[in-house]
């Protein structure tokens, strides 16, 4: 018996086996399956973080306290003003690739050297914005109070404005022993240790009654609870174990430690993607300049290295709408 072919519209328009399919070429269609799959990739981390969140709804840090440096302008509240520019330099730097490719297409190579000099540069800036956002975020501004079981405790004043800990703390007199490996945690040995002890922290706060302490847990009007007085005296006196600056994988002053390893780790990951398209477009270009993909008649490798830069502009879309702003 003899099979039956049966076709359908217009020779051309199923793919035939060729190495071109969809008109696609074996390149272009493997940079897509890298895409899809670290698209799940990066799925599966916003899914843990929004699981992680909803968890711990109650304690979660606000975005807009965290995040709310701008360089050269120390102790103004600019809430996520730099991770909004960051956002913008980032998503442009895909425009002036979107130019590049254009220009590729029509075999223009000066366009396309000034278009992807000019996508290096905005995936450049990107990177050290990032790297002085983690700076700030590991050093701190305000410092914080730690209890028996973990909570974080913030000093505020009667406007329920942050206050720093160096604006209180009453220095002893005593040598404070630094911490070795045998007697405490990594973070609190050598240069790590905190500037002020938990005993200095307490005598300044109880020498300004102007002081109080804001608890991590957020009400119902979806503000973190500030205590009395009287409360706020009890619950440093009582509970109150260490002082914590900044944050890392074991400490976060801004709330649970797993904000902060989130914020490592998924801001981090994609950093990682930002510097691998960075130095893929360094050499794409410098192949441009010395006239590679003009002596070939096409420039392709161009568009391909652009799909990637797209999809690191889009992830970081995902990652500023549901780290920084939900």
């Amino acid at each position: 018996m003899e099979a039956t072919v049966a076709r359908t519209g217009t020779e051309g328009k199923t793919w035939g086996g060729g190495n071109e399919p969809l008109k696609a070429s074996y390149g272009k269609m493997m940079m897509w399956f890298f895409i899809l799959s670290d698209a799940l990739t990066f799925s599966g981390f916003l899914a843990a973080y929004g699981f992680s969140r909803f968890k711990f709804a109650d304690i979660w840090p606000i975005a807009d306290e965290v995040f709310n440096h701008f360089p050269f302008l120390h102790g103004v509240d600019a809430p996520m003003y730099y991770v909004a520019l960051m956002t913008f330099i980032l998503i442009f730097s895909s425009v002036t690739m979107v130019l590049a490719v254009d220009a590729g297409h029509q075999l223009k190579k000066a366009k396309v050297t000034f278009y992807m000099f000019l996508t290096i540069i905005g995936g450049v800036i990107f990177l050290g914005s990032q790297a002085w956002e983690w700076s700030n975020f590991i050093s701190g501004e305000y410092g914080a109070v730690t209890t028996t079981g973990g909570n974080i405790l913030q000093i505020v004043d009667a406007e329920g404005e942050r206050v720093a800990l160096e604006e209180i703390a009453i220095e002893e007199a005593s040598v404070r022993r630094e911490h070795e490996d045998n007697v405490g945690l990594w973070f609190e040995s050598g240069e790590g240790l905190p500037s002020y002890s938990i005993e200095e922290v307490k005598a300044g706060f109880a020498a300004n009654e102007n002081l109080l302490i804001r608890t991590g847990v957020l009400g119902e009007n979806g503000e973190k609870v500030i205590l009395s007085r009287q409360e706020s005296l009890a619950k440093l006196n009582n509970e109150a174990t260490g002082v914590v600056e900044g944050a890392n994988l074991e400490h976060n002053e801004y709330g649970p430690p797993l904000f902060a390893d989130f914020f490592f780790f998924i801001t981090g990951f994609h950093g990682f993607h930002v510097f691998s398209g960075v130095i893929l477009n360094i050499i794409i270009f410098l192949n441009v300049i010395v006239g590679t993909y003009e002596r070939r008649g096409s420039y392709e490798m161009v568009e391909k290295v652009g799909l990637y830069w797209h999809f690191v502009d889009l992830v970081w879309v995902f990652v500023f709408t549901f780290f920084y702003l939900v």
